[in-house]
């Protein structure tokens, strides 16, 4: 568990940490708008739905550590040229190639070897530790990296060159690098080829018994399963919305860079303590119920953004409605995997259907911090903010719906039985 908590947070930390704890200073150094930024982030939605699909039955097949050692390494090949500081178009390549190598060999592995771990009775747990531990990876990376960042101005930020800005940057993404190239050594060490369920695993696979089309329609055929994309959409609207509220803290409370990043580090400490708190709850009353729980929460946090003024300077009140909305977005990652099992989704289809509900679940890769930057780049300052808001809420009420629906169809009433006979 240890070895995919590591894979499972340091292969995202180039493509989104940097962006999202430092986009003031990302959007400088690069010398992109958020909309060319979002764009760019747009790009890797595209190519990640594409090669979510082939990424399901190759986790279904293949030894996942092998599959997410390989994806690590190549990963961090990337770094190496995001510490140039490409220009636009030079930025859409990179987060194209980042959609690829972040996907295909890695997402549905690491999904099949938690639900292997699980078991049948600790789904919640199992989903629960994976992302709360990454979410304690990806917080303490946060710290220390908002720490190195701040102590590269010592007389303040805004006072600093761009040369000095650029240096503080290149430090931040090699030291993101480095820790995506141990994690693919650790994880080729310390995972085993097998599938410790006792489930069937590569080695049993018989292509002439089973084919990959066979495994889709059979996916295809769960309604629970179509129900969870939809969940996995609007959970994940909410979490790639997060990625904007550093910006949102600089221009609609006035906080400069460093203190915005500083209150969205600690926004993220909430990961560790709503993933696992959500999974063990879900373990105990229904994951189900625990998800439409969190989205509940989501919705009264995001109307509380997109329907008040912001006050310049009042930074407990910024604090305290992310870390609301991050215990609701960061609860719904520790849940929405683990409805394979609550669902009944057969184990040797585990890989398959990760594939069909990523494709459809993770498209808000491809729209949601594009959608942002029109918005804000449109209606400049609060108003731009409070659009995205507005737009955050409506799938975090779609949210709602779907995961009442869901628990309807997986846990239905039971029938009334009558006193007269």
């Amino acid at each position: 568990m240890l070895g995919l908590i590591l894979a499972g947070e340091a292969i995202f930390a180039l493509p989104f940490h940097v962006a999202r704890f430092f986009r003031p200073t990302v959007l400088e150094v690069f010398s992109i708008s958020a909309t060319e930024l979002g764009a760019a982030q747009g790009l890797y939605g595209i190519l990640a739905m594409l090669a979510y699909f082939p990424g399901g039955p190759l986790a279904d097949r293949f030894s996942a550590r092998k599959l997410l050692a390989m994806s690590l390494w190549i990963t961090a090949a990337g770094g190496l040229y995001m510490a140039t500081f490409p220009d636009y178009r030079g930025a859409l390549l990179l987060w194209a190639f980042f959609g690829v190598s972040t996907i295909m060999l890695f997402w549905a592995a690491l999904i099949r070897a938690t639900r292997d771990w699980g078991g049948h009775d600790d789904q919640g747990r199992a989903y629960g530790l994976l992302d709360g531990g990454r979410g304690i990876l990806a917080a303490g990376m946060a710290s220390i990296g908002v720490m190195m960042f701040g102590f590269a101005f010592p007389e303040g930020y805004g006072v600093a060159t761009l040369a000095e800005k650029e240096a503080a940057l290149r430090l931040i993404i090699y030291g993101y690098t480095a820790v995506t190239v141990f994690a693919g050594v650790f994880v080729w060490f310390v995972l085993s080829d097998g599938h410790p369920s006792g489930e069937p695993g590569p080695e049993e696979w018989d292509p002439h018994q089973q084919s990959v089309w066979t495994h889709i329609i059979q996916v295809l055929r769960i309604p629970a399963v179509w129900l969870q994309a939809v969940i996995i959409i609007c959970a994940y609207v909410a979490y790639k919305g997060f990625d904007n509220y550093s910006l949102f803290a600089v221009q609609a409370y006035g906080l400069d860079e460093v203190e915005a990043a500083r209150v969205v580090a600690i926004g993220s400490w909430m990961r560790p303590v709503a993933a696992l708190g959500a999974g063990l709850l879900g373990d105990r009353f229904n994951i189900s119920r625990m998800t439409m729980l969190a989205f509940v929460l989501l919705l009264f946090s995001d109307l509380f953004f997109a329907m008040t003024t912001p006050i310049p300077g009042a930074v407990w009140i910024l604090l305290g409605n992310i870390i609301l909305g991050a215990t609701a977005f960061f609860g719904l990652r520790g849940l929405y995997f683990a409805l394979f099992e609550e669902a009944k989704v057969p184990f040797v289809l585990t890989g398959t259907a990760v594939g069909f509900v990523s494709v459809v679940g993770y498209t808000p890769d491809i729209f949601v911090s594009f959608v942002a930057g029109v918005l804000i780049d449109s209606s400049p300052g609060v108003v731009g903010h409070q659009h995205f808001f507005w737009f955050l809420s409506t799938f975090a009420l779609i949210g709602v719906i779907a995961s009442f629906a869901l628990m309807r169809l997986l846990h239905p009433a039971e029938p009334q039985v009558s006193d007269k006979q």
